[in-house]
């Protein structure tokens, strides 16, 4: 049986709105180029040419990761174009805390129908990611996925790859007691606990453009806040003071990825009355009626990023930090307690 384009496009897929999609995403792609990114969007692969200069031996990093169900909020909301933030950030806030820098990163987009100017705001925020990272988006794939997920339904994942010097990889194994803790504020939410936030707020039904009276912005734009991309002042941190370990705070709060950094003889101590909280945890403490403890299992608490550093390199620390406007400041310190994570 002989089937044409039309009888294709019958079934669900749409073959002209994916060269459409394709044409519209091209002048995002084109911006996120560096030196290193060879060729342009369209072909079987991606090609991107790394720097060995000054490696004495290279290491490549990769990791992945999707948005998760904050891609829910953005279908309600009609806003598409921040979402991608979150993607490349999962992935390159993971790469850094292995010390390595990013190079490139690819996006993969399955939804239930084909809207080109959709893809094209979805994509317009992962170029907007890549550039805050400085990586190149070299690649990508947008499939339609037609009686298995809804017409306006999408979702959305990426991958990421970085290099590193074999004797930098973080983290270091002189990790000791005399270490602090200095944390990186989030941006809010970012992407992790959204399965929990839109039970709580029951989000399919709920007005979200209210305010709650505590928040500074409506519901809705607060939690679409995209996540902060934290790789060009921690590039500088790294060559500016002795950073023994960095660990990215995502699902799983304190209590899970703290450890991940810790060698298994060193524990953690937060200072709880540093801890600056942004209002939208708050508020879910309280629509939720959610312990403080678990708060910390779940969600980032206003703490996007946390570093390792000697006692002496502080006020350095947070002066190169501040330079990218990070306020950063001490959370705590390297312990020996009989618990991993020690919140005082």
């Amino acid at each position: 049986m002989h089937i044409n384009e039309n009888e294709y496009k019958k079934s669900g897929v749409d073959v002209e709105a994916g060269y459409k999609a394709v044409e519209l995403i091209k002048p995002y792609v084109e911006k996120t180029k560096i030196d290193g990114a060879i060729g342009n969007i369209g072909g079987f692969a991606g090609f991107f040419k790394p720097n060995f200069k000054n490696l004495e031996e290279p290491i490549l990093v990769s990791s992945t990761d999707g948005v998760g169900t904050k891609i829910k909020l953005a279908m309600l909301l009609n806003k598409h174009d921040t979402i991608g933030i979150d993607c490349v950030a999962m992935c390159a806030n993971d790469i850094i805390c292995s010390g390595a820098e990013p190079l490139f990163f690819l996006d993969y987009i399955a939804c239930g129908k084909n809207y080109p100017q959709k893809i094209k705001d979805i994509v317009k925020g992962v170029s907007q990611g890549c550039i805050q990272a400085k990586m190149a988006l070299i690649g990508g794939e947008t499939a339609e996925h037609p009686n298995i997920m809804a017409e306006n339904e999408y979702d959305l994942c990426g991958f990421a790859v970085g290099i590193v010097d074999r004797s930098k990889i973080l983290p270091k194994t002189n990790i000791n007691p005399d270490d602090i803790i200095i944390g990186l504020p989030s941006s809010g939410v970012h992407s992790n606990g959204f399965s929990l936030i839109r039970k709580i707020f029951n989000i399919e039904n709920i007005d979200l453009n209210s305010n709650f009276n505590l928040l500074e912005d409506t519901l809705g734009n607060t939690l679409l806040t995209p996540t902060t991309i934290y790789v060009q002042p921690i590039k500088q941190l790294l060559k500016d003071v002795n950073v023994k370990a960095i660990c990215h705070i995502t699902g799983g709060g304190f209590f899970e990825n703290i450890p991940r950094m810790l060698p298994s003889d060193m524990s953690a101590t937060i200072y709880k009355k540093n801890l600056k909280t942004p209002k939208i945890f708050e508020l879910i403490m309280q629509k939720g009626n959610i312990s403080e403890n678990n708060m910390l299992q779940i969600f980032n608490m206003g703490i996007g990023l946390m570093c390792v550093i000697p006692r002496e390199d502080e006020e350095k620390a947070l002066n190169s930090l501040h330079k990218f406007s990070v306020n950063a400041y001490v959370l705590g310190k390297i312990s020996q307690e009989d618990v991993k994570v020690k919140i005082i």
